[in-house]
């Protein structure tokens, strides 16, 4: 009877620990799931930023390129100005000569 008794504590105590840990295990699962879950949600936020940072700065060297092409013409332009007028700084002292 007492042999019983302890193998019935035995196998109780085994299917106690069996439950225990099975429970456990479940509750790690989902711990790393919703982990998982935050870090990829994370990341696509991180990646989305990146997107937009990389048109953005698309957008900045198209109108780098813009401004740089319009300063080479305001400074072609600006050079043939000063010329004309050294031209006609030229002609304005031969003049009161």
């Amino acid at each position: 009877m007492e042999l019983f008794i302890g193998m019935g504590c035995t196998v109780l105590g085994f299917l106690v620990g069996l439950l225990t840990y099975s429970r456990n295990r479940d509750k790690d699962v989902k711990a790393e799931a919703a982990r998982t879950a935050v870090i990829e949600t994370k990341l696509d936020t991180i990646s989305r930023g990146v997107e937009v940072i990389q048109r953005e700065i698309k957008a900045l060297e198209t109108q780098r390129e813009s401004l740089s092409e319009r300063l080479t013409r305001i400074e072609e332009g600006n050079k043939l100005a000063n010329r004309r007028i050294e031209e006609l700084s030229l002609i304005q002292e031969v003049a009161n000569v």
